[in-house]
């Protein structure tokens, strides 16, 4: 046998030995995630870490899952479902109170994106005691009683938001609950005009939203897969906002053919604009930071308006700092 056919075969063998030696490639862990509507920038992070690998490359196989008007979230986590769904403070601890260990492990949006809508001449919030206001379902049973203690407002000038925008539109004495990228500008494209905005979470409404919602099951059993999705999806939401967010928006597009790139862009804005992801304690801590202080405050606000009970809630177990805290990520 010629000495080159002889080395080749060597070789060979020896490639095949040490690929034997370091066994298998471990596959990617599969990890399902929930949102809570469809797909929209606001979810831009968790379609950017998608869409740019950074998934995959934290070892994770993961499924987005749209939520919806009809979905009940915590419903399908119970049910095992998904792994983690998309949620708010009022929501996580409103579980404990029926008994269910969820947990809150990051916070995407470090403020609340609901808003109240008046009309241009509207200056103050103030100015809104005693008109119509258009509050939803959900809204009565969160924010509303907080906004009634602050203001003065009363049950008497509540009436239900039915997601239509022609009522606000049809009288200047009415104003209406609305999402900073959502309502504001469907306004400004029908009526021509810019509504007076008013974000609850720079007036004092202390909830996060956006955030990484497990049963506390999941965190015992799944530790690893929990970290790296929470790292990556705040890497995500960084590149999203502080780079090019055309792969995320592509795949938002494809889960939900009805966004525009016009509503992506203006919500990309705003967002931008009002800190809403990068700003407050995520500026200096990273992005997706849950504190212990604020989730205290949230949980006293909800107590103080007798949105909870307190003999049913232990606060301290509503939320876990420890992965978001070790992902730190900053913008």
């Amino acid at each position: 046998m010629p000495a080159g056919l002889l080395m080749q075969r060597l070789l060979g063998a020896m490639l095949r030995l040490s690929l034997l030696a370091a066994g298998p490639a471990l596959a990617a862990e599969r990890f399902v995630y929930l949102t809570d509507w469809y797909a929209q920038a606001e979810h831009g992070g968790f379609y950017q870490a998608q869409a740019t690998g950074l998934y995959a490359r934290a070892g994770l196989d993961v499924t987005l899952k749209m939520g919806g008007p009809q979905v009940n979230l915590m419903q399908l986590l119970v049910a095992g479902q998904a792994d983690c769904i998309m949620g708010f403070d009022v929501q996580t601890i409103k579980a404990w109170e029926q008994g269910i260990p969820a947990v809150n492990v990051a916070a995407f949006a470090q403020k609340d994106p609901a808003v109240l809508i008046a009309h241009p001449h509207v200056k103050r919030i103030e100015e809104l005691k005693g008109k119509t206001l258009l509050v939803g379902q959900v809204g009565q049973v969160t924010y509303w009683p907080w906004l009634k203690t602050r203001y003065g407002f009363s049950d008497a000038q509540l009436r239900p938001y039915t997601f239509n925008i022609q009522p606000f539109l049809a009288s200047k004495d009415i104003a209406q609950q609305g999402y900073l990228s959502s309502e504001p500008y469907s306004i400004e494209k029908v009526a021509g005009f810019k509504p007076t905005v008013f974000l609850l979470a720079d007036l004092g409404w202390p909830p996060y939203a956006t955030t990484v919602v497990c049963l506390q099951q999941t965190l015992e059993r799944k530790p690893k897969q929990v970290a790296a999705f929470v790292k990556a999806t705040a890497e995500g939401w960084k590149s999203y906002l502080q780079g090019d967010p055309r792969p995320g928006n592509a795949l938002i597009r494809k889960d939900n053919p009805n966004m525009s790139e016009d509503v992506i862009a203006q919500a990309i804005a705003r967002m931008k604009s009002n800190g809403v992801v990068l700003g407050g304690d995520a500026a200096t801590q990273g992005i997706g930071i849950v504190t212990e202080a604020r989730m205290k405050k949230t949980f006293d606000t909800l107590v103080a308006h007798k949105l909870v009970d307190p003999t049913k809630v232990d606060w301290r177990k509503t939320h876990n700092t420890r992965f978001i805290q070790d992902a730190r990520v900053l913008p």
